[in-house]
This record gives C-alpha cells, sequence and structure tokens, in this order.
C-alpha cells in the first residue's frame, strides 16, 4: 500500500493551490479528482478581483480582458453605474487555469490520479487508510492527513466528522462566444427577486467571451427556467442572435460564511467544502487561494511537530468574526423578495452615501483576511 503525507480530495481551484505548495514544500501528496479532464463540468464563473490578481500570480493568457465598470438594474431595468480608474475583475479561462495549475503541481512532485472517487476511510493510529474508486477498480492509500477540497457538498467533511454546509444558493450560467461589445467591458448585475431570488442574473462581457446566469434559493426558483427567461430579456442589453454556446455551467454556492469546524487531527476542508465564500457577494475564488495557502502552511506545522495545537490557527470560529456584518446582511437579503421594495432600494442607491456603499460591495479591497504574512504573495501559477 502506497503511502503519503497528504490526500487531497478535488482538483478545482482550491485543491490544486494546496497541493502545489505542499508538493513544494517536500511533501508527499496525492491529488484525486473524480474527472478525467479538469476542463469539464466546471462550475464557476471564474471572477478574480483586484486583491487577488494583485497577490496571486496567474498567467496572464488565462485571464481575459480587464473590467473597470460595472451596472446594476433594478427589477423595472433602471440603470445604476458604477466605475472604477482600477483593473477590478478578470474572467478566468478556467479550463486551462486548472491544466496550468495542475502541471505546476506536477513539477513540485505531485502524484495525479483523475478519474477517481474517493469512498471511504478508515483511522489507524497515526495515518488513515484511504479507499480510492477508479472505473471498474479500487485502491488503498494510506495517509497522514487528508484534505478535503470536494464542493459545497463534502462527503469528506462528513467522513471527518466536521461540519457541513447548510446554507447555499444555486447558479447556472451559459459561456458565449461571438457576442458583440457595446462599450467597456462590463458586468451588468440585476437585482430581480422573480429571476434570481436572494441573489442576482449576471451578464459579464469582457470582450472576448459573455457570460450569462442566474443565481438563487433552490427551494424559491428553477434555474434553467429562469436562465431562459432571462436570457430572452436581453435584447437591449446584449445581443445574442448570432452567440456561439461555449459551455452550461452550474453548481451550489455555499452562502453560509466559513464553517466553524474545519480540521481536526485527521484532516482539514478548503475552497467550498469549507464554506470559504463570501456570504454577501457568494465571491469564492479570494477565499479559496487564501484559505487554501493558509491550509498548506498549517498541515506542514502539523506534520513536522506531530502536535495538534498546530492546528488552533486554522479555525473557522476565528474566521466567521470577520464576517459578522456579511451573514446578517445575507440573511436581510434572503428576505427580500418584493420587487417594490427592491425598486425601492435601488433607487436609494443614487443617494451619494448609498451609491457610494455599492461602490464599496463591488470594488472595496475587504476579503478573506491574510492569515499569515508573506503567504498570499506566492505565486499561483508559474508563468513559465
Amino acid at each position: 500500500m502506497k503511502q503519503y503525507d497528504v490526500v487531497v480530495i478535488g482538483a478545482g481551484l482550491a485543491g490544486l493551490q494546496c497541493a502545489r505548495l505542499l508538493g513544494k514544500a517536500g511533501r508527499r501528496v496525492l491529488l484525486v479528482d473524480r474527472k478525467n479532464s479538469l476542463e469539464q463540468g466546471i462550475h464557476t464563473t471564474g471572477i478574480f478581483v483586484r486583491r487577488t490578481l494583485e497577490d496571486f500570480d496567474f498567467p496572464s493568457d488565462c485571464l481575459g480582458p480587464p473590467v473597470r465598470h460595472v451596472r446594476l438594474y433594478s427589477p423595472a431595468r433602471r440603470q445604476l453605474d458604477l466605475a472604477s480608474p482600477h483593473d477590478e475583475f478578470r474572467v478566468g479561462r478556467m479550463g486551462l487555469l486548472y491544466q496550468r495549475m495542475l502541471e505546476n503541481c506536477l513539477r513540485a512532485g505531485v502524484e495525479w490520479l483523475p478519474a477517481t472517487r474517493y469512498a471511504n476511510h478508515t483511522k489507524l493510529k497515526n495515518s488513515l487508510v484511504v479507499r480510492l474508486d477508479g472505473q471498474g477498480y479500487s485502491r488503498w492509500v494510506e495517509a497522514r492527513y487528508l484534505v478535503g477540497a470536494d464542493g459545497a457538498n463534502s462527503r469528506i467533511a462528513r467522513d471527518l466528522d466536521l461540519d457541513l454546509n447548510r446554507q447555499w444558493i444555486v447558479g447556472v450560467e451559459e459561456v458565449f462566444d461571438n457576442v458583440p461589445l457595446v462599450g467597456p467591458p462590463r458586468l451588468h448585475c440585476f437585482l430581480d427577486a422573480q429571476l434570481a431570488p436572494g441573489y442576482l442574473a449576471w451578464v459579464v462581457h469582457d470582450g472576448e467571451q459573455a457570460h450569462v446566469g442566474v443565481g438563487g434559493y433552490p427551494s424559491r426558483f428553477d434555474p434553467l427556467t429562469a436562465l431562459v427567461q432571462f436570457r430572452a430579456s436581453l435584447g437591449a442589453i446584449v445581443d445574442l442572435s448570432q452567440a456561439k454556446l461555449v459551455e452550461r455551467r452550474g453548481g451550489r454556492i455555499p452562502v453560509g460564511g466559513v464553517l466553524p469546524r474545519i480540521a481536526n487531527p485527521h484532516g482539514l476542508l478548503i475552497g467550498d467544502a469549507a464554506g470559504a465564500v463570501s456570504p454577501l457577494t457568494a465571491g469564492g475564488l479570494d477565499p479559496c487561494m487564501r484559505l487554501s495557502s493558509f491550509a498548506a502552511s498549517v498541515i506542514s506545522t502539523y506534520l513536522d511537530s506531530g502536535n495538534a495545537d498546530a492546528l488552533q490557527p486554522y479555525s473557522g470560529e476565528l474566521f466567521r468574526a470577520r464576517f459578522v456584518s456579511r451573514l446578517w446582511m445575507r440573511r436581510a437579503i434572503a428576505k427580500l423578495d418584493d420587487p417594490a421594495l427592491i425598486e425601492l432600494a435601488c433607487a436609494a442607491m443614487r443617494l451619494p452615501v448609498l451609491k457610494s456603499f455599492a461602490w464599496h460591495v463591488f470594488f472595496g479591497r475587504g476579503s478573506f483576511p491574510d492569515m499569515h504574512a508573506g503567504l498570499a504573495s506566492q505565486p499561483a501559477v508559474l508563468s513559465t
């Protein structure tokens, strides 16, 4: 039975970042994903914010053109324009980015096992025996530590007796080529409780691709039906008449904040599995990068010392304290379903104070905290 220091389940952004840093630190790492290719089954829109782009080094060819403009729409489609002097967003070409990150994992000595599912694990005295199921076979590996990067509905979390996401929205979007760009690259956000209850509908067009999507609480709408309705309503905003559909994406987005218990002496959670998503905006890429980087540091310290106290800084309770206001705002948004009230709120945002608040929500640099000095500045992907 092959032995590893760490087995990472899930090769999304979080799993790839954590595995690469552990490999660079000299750990024996196995990275496992149920997909045969990382370009399949992408769930995220891939909008990277300025703070992430400044702190992590992504190859430029894996990112779309910069976006500085946001346009908010009320239920009646009244508009509020916001603009930044900075390059605030870039949309990742996520399939290509995942492949680049995987290549750098392999360069760091990480072993890669695609088309394989985590089945279960059993505990030995100082390690775990992890069962992994492929197509027509099973294998068992021994690991000193297990990392769950397996998404919002994490099986690793259940098996490690860690906390589970209980609150989420569902998002679905379509990615198009051949969409004419009118004006500068722009993120269009639609506040409409009928189309997207508890969240929003969106179009982000960076001049190369257009992403059209809806998100909301699954008990209150049918995402695919809402997407069809939303797409049909966009004729005056974006011309999709000659658009070429590239792919459709969808999945759960946890919005309950970072979970309180995300680590124990046998394993920990990162990314969506840990609830590392902004409760207010549902943005998860920046928290994903920072938390997975911090996790790699904590795991290395723990493996060297064998002392469970090394895991104490990796506490969801500590992280949640930074987001109390966002959690309360999420609760308020969840209950806001009256179109008249939403229209009134959108009108109020034209007032200087509230417009400044809206500007801060979209362009502010507040994000997931830097838990470890200097860690976030490590390159995410080498440009070579």
